[in-house]
């Protein structure tokens, strides 16, 4: 049999009429293949499935690539498209979670025979429907609707405004002492004397970690905090409310609870407590840290209290140097972006048993954008010997109109013998000299495209790739950033202009400076959950507000007066109430990661073991099972204790 070819992109000026084409084509093949299903089903139960994983095939395929173009693509007016045809696919996606008479061909159907995927599938299905409101009166559907619809205008209302406000602070180059030299080669003055920093993060992050300046790095750290506001103060109120009442409606008592129900989690009230759990174990490492740093400080701003985001970066920086003997500007001459790069694809292909090879044929939406085809390099596990398993695009440096964040977007779900996967990595570093924090970035989003592109073979839509419980999905990206630590991983890659590679003893280094941190880290991350969690359960009336004292609560560092992080706080759109994800995914990362051999973390059995157990099933089984499968036992606290308390 033929193996399903990639998708062919088309070229960016004949973007728009494809993309509009081939959105009115699948959505109408939707429909049609919908309206066989619900009046004339196929007798069987599978038959029933496989016939609705084709509708669900259909959708994916037009909501992915407009999810990805609307952020990437670089006309303004492709990307609008894309927005539009996502009101669109939403507003039919609820119209037939809400069609009763749908709903009632897979209410009568007899699981008996089914397979345990199958079985999942149709269990799913039935959930999802409900969730919708299906079982609820015309009028509460129609309500439903009306917020779903709403929902997706204002989410993306709210991320256009991340995405577009870029602001920018112009100085001296003087008052740009202590940046490194590539920085300030690739920063000239312009012809009044003054260069510009943008808060886009190859600017932004430097600045704020290295600039002596004390005025330029708050300039700076303001400029980035305000990012959306006011705007999106009251699109997030909105936003609030519209999920509140739509879980309401189904039967829930807040929005949290309503999405907590289909994750690892279970039950919205956890959230706190996990919150909470986590900041009590981090309390005492962030005392004994923050100390550390306050002293630093004071040799500067004697009287000083507190810390804040404008000063933290520079003050960790300085006690990295002095303290570990950690100069991130020496550092950083390490890790050039291609080679990392390339150190990337060539570190996750012997470990995943992988091959990329250039994808000439690709046609990229954007210069910038490198593209690969990846086979399989190894006869064991779930592929051939030189199988296709996809295809990748890599999308790594900003640009305007561009997505501001990094994350992992879809092109294609993949279905054996069907359908490759395909996915696009999009992030924003610098095409010169990377810091590490970005090439462990790049290393984590990297983790989630091998999954999808592991898990994209699985037979059915809506268990590929990475279609696991939400609170899970970032555990395997997290676990792959161990990679990015390792001395001996680094220096197949990382080496300087002269070709020398990283010392091993200053990775070492790098690694106590880093865990001298966490501690702050996590309860950071807390901060950050906690106003996703109380912003949708609360719903305050000041945001402002809200966000002062859960800083106060949970955060190292003081709040900067008249600064509203929260507008441009991207998570709250996707994530909704969930941002506690990335804390509790890293706490199965860290126990995940146990069962590596340090010194051999290319060891095939176990590599093998968690690429076929974990990655490859994609969405057939729950989180805890893949997990159970793996480790031979089911996830613990303790692996990620230790690890905050060393």
């Amino acid at each position: 049999m033929t193996p399903p070819a990639p998708l062919r992109l088309p070229q960016p000026d004949e973007a728009l009429d494809w993309f509009r084409d081939r959105t009115s084509a699948g959505l109408d093949t939707a429909r049609e293949l919908v309206a066989g299903l619900r009046d004339a089903p196929p007798s069987g139960a599978e038959e029933v499935l496989r016939r609705w994983d084709e509708v669900t095939l259909e959708l994916s395929n037009v909501g992915a690539l407009a999810s990805l173009l609307s952020n990437v693509h670089p006309q303004v007016e492709v990307r609008t498209a894309c927005e539009e045809a996502e009101v669109e696919l939403d507003k039919l996606a609820t119209e037939l979670r809400q069609d009763r008479a749908l709903y009632d061909v897979f209410a009568a159907l007899d699981a008996t025979g089914l397979d345990a995927t199958a079985a999942r599938l149709l269990a799913k299905t039935l959930e999802e429907f409900r969730r919708s409101g299906v079982d609820q009166d015309d009028e509460t559907r129609r309500r439903l609707a009306e917020i779903s619809e709403r929902i997706t205008t204002v989410d993306q209302e709210f991320s256009r405004n991340i995405r577009d406000d870029v602001r920018t602070v112009r100085v001296t180059p003087d008052q740009l002492a202590g940046m490194p030299v590539d920085w300030v080669e690739a920063h000239p003055a312009d012809a009044e004397g003054l260069i510009t920093v943008t808060t886009d993060a190859p600017d932004a992050v430097p600045v704020r970690m290295f600039a002596r300046d004390a005025d330029v790095r708050r300039q700076v750290a303001i400029a980035f905090l305000e990012r959306g506001w006011p705007d999106n103060d009251a699109l997030l109120k909105e936003l609030f409310d519209l999920r509140h009442e739509y879980a309401n409606l189904v039967g829930y008592s807040d929005w949290a609870s309503y999405d907590a129900a289909v994750k690892m989690i279970e039950k919205g009230p956890a959230i706190p407590e996990f919150i909470d759990r986590i900041a009590q174990a981090a309390q005492e490492p962030m005392e004994r840290d923050l100390a550390v740093v306050m002293e630093c400080y004071r040799r500067e701003v004697p009287d000083a209290q507190a810390i804040d985001a404008a000063d933290a970066s520079y003050y960790q920086e300085l006690v990295r140097k002095e303290q570990h003997d950690v100069d991130s500007q020496r550092v950083r001459t390490y890790f050039s972006f291609e080679k990392v790069r390339q150190g990337l694809l060539e570190v996750t292909g012997r470990l995943f048993g992988l091959r990329y090879e250039p994808a000439l044929d690709a046609v990229p939406w954007h210069e910038d954008v490198a593209a690969y085809d990846v086979y399989s390099a190894a006869g064991d596990g779930t592929a051939e010997a030189g199988e296709s398993l996809g295809r990748i695009y890599l999308d790594l440096h900003p640009r305007e109109g561009k997505y501001k964040h990094a994350a992992q977007f879809t092109i294609t779900n993949g279905v054996a013998g069907r359908q490759l996967p395909e996915g696009a990595l999009v992030c924003n570093f610098s095409k010169g000299l990377m810091e590490h924090d970005h090439v462990v970035t790049l290393f984590h989003e990297f983790g989630h495209l091998v999954h999808h592109l592991l898990g994209g073979h699985v037979g059915w839509t809506r268990f590929a790739g990475v279609a696991t419980e939400w609170d899970f999905v970032e555990a395997p990206s997290q676990m792959l950033e161990e990679w990015a630590w390792d001395a001996e991983v680094l220096q197949t890659f990382a080496t300087d202009a002269s070709g020398e590679p990283i010392p091993a003893d200053l990775v070492d280094r790098m690694r106590a400076a880093d865990d001298f941190g966490k501690g702050m880290y996590a309860r950071q991350q807390m901060f950050y959950a906690a106003v996703s969690y109380w912003f949708h359960t609360e719903r305050p009336a000041d945001l402002t507000a809200k966000q002062i004292e859960l800083q106060e609560r949970y955060s190292p560092y003081r709040y900067i007066d008249d600064t509203h992080f929260f507008a441009n706080f991207g998570h709250l759109g996707g994530y909704s109430s969930a941002y506690y994800t990335y804390m509790w995914s890293l706490v199965i990362a860290k126990d995940l990661f146990s069962a590596f051999d340090p010194d051999d973390l290319f060891a095939a059995d176990v590599a093998g073991r968690y690429r076929d157990r974990v990655l490859a099933p994609g969405g057939t089984k729950d989180a805890a099972d893949l997990v159970a499968d793996f480790l031979g036992r089911p996830y613990t606290f303790d692996a990620y204790a230790a690890w905050l308390e060393r």
